[in-house]
């Protein structure tokens, strides 16, 4: 099978646990793109945090940010675009601030969220290490509702922190039932996002293909998480990084090596190797 598109998670998969870039890393997309590889970042992260990881890997495509609710090039008009209503954001915050929790209404332009006390470690450094640029404005508030009844906000997402994994489930059941305008994706015990209906990673990648004319089986998908599940099993190669749960490296075609070593990499040079360029398989008649 010839490969047109690679599409890469950024956090846990294409950074290491310290947030960082390795070198390597940055000459394995250099690679591939110097072979006529479309390379897209499809991403939970804000679409200026998105950029910025682009921009560090000289990527001038679409990006898939949001959870797949925003996606734009480098100019940063979307192409598209799907929020949650003004009544609906809140409503849901109305809801959750009856919970222990951290919400934070993620738009395009800035984060707001509640000035949490939970003393949960995965939770503080979930939120303090997102990688959001310095430009992205973070506003912490006493109260995420009565901001909101003042200044609406229709976010493309909008991402709750608990600190029980009961409180989860109760609220992940009463929105469910509640609202049908959203999906929501648990991504562990203590951690859901909640997205418009319809929204999702993979639907934000097959709206990219759709636009630049490739197919789902001429992708290959590199993620780590619980949100990556579908792209993974829905592309024509489907790769797990080593860090990935469990069900995530069941759902996938092939298992590469953690993010701490190097697991993109190791999967270019693996997989991407071997392939001709876009450009040569053309020039013969392989590749329309």
């Amino acid at each position: 099978m010839i490969y047109r598109l690679l599409a890469v998670n950024i956090d846990g998969t294409l950074l290491q646990s310290n947030g960082r870039l390795h070198k390597s890393t940055r000459e394995a997309i250099e690679y591939v793109q110097q072979k006529g590889i479309y390379v897209t970042l499809v991403t939970a992260r804000s679409y200026p945090s998105a950029k910025k990881v682009a921009k560090a890997l000289k990527l001038n495509t679409l990006l898939v940010a949001h959870s797949g609710a925003y996606i734009a090039g480098q100019e940063e008009k979307p192409i598209f675009v799907k929020r949650i209503a003004e009544d609906v954001t809140y409503e849901i915050v109305r809801l959750l601030e009856g919970f222990p929790s951290q919400i934070r209404l993620v738009h395009e332009k800035f984060a707001l969220a509640n000035k949490s006390k939970l003393n949960h470690n995965m939770l503080a450094k979930t939120v303090f290490s997102s990688g959001d640029p310095i430009f992205y404005s973070q506003q912490f508030v006493d109260s995420v509702s009565e901001t909101i009844l003042e200044e609406p906000v229709t976010p493309p997402k909008i991402e709750v922190y608990f600190e029980d994994e009961t409180d989860l489930k109760d609220a992940k059941a009463a929105i469910k039932g509640m609202f049908g305008e959203v999906d929501i994706i648990q991504l562990n015990e203590l951690r859901m996002d909640i997205m418009p209906a319809g929204v999702s990673k993979l639907n934000g990648l097959l709206y990219v293909g759709e636009r630049i004319g490739i197919g789902r089986n001429e992708m290959v998908v590199i993620g780590d998480g619980i949100d990556d599940l579908e792209m993974i099993e829905a592309a024509g190669l489907g790769v797990a990084m080593g860090n990935a749960p469990a069900e995530v490296k069941k759902a996938a075609d092939w298992i590469t090596r953690p993010n701490n070593e190097q697991g993109v990499t190791y999967m270019v040079k693996e997989h991407f190797r071997k392939q001709h360029p876009i450009d040569f398989l053309k020039k013969m008649n392989i590749l329309k």
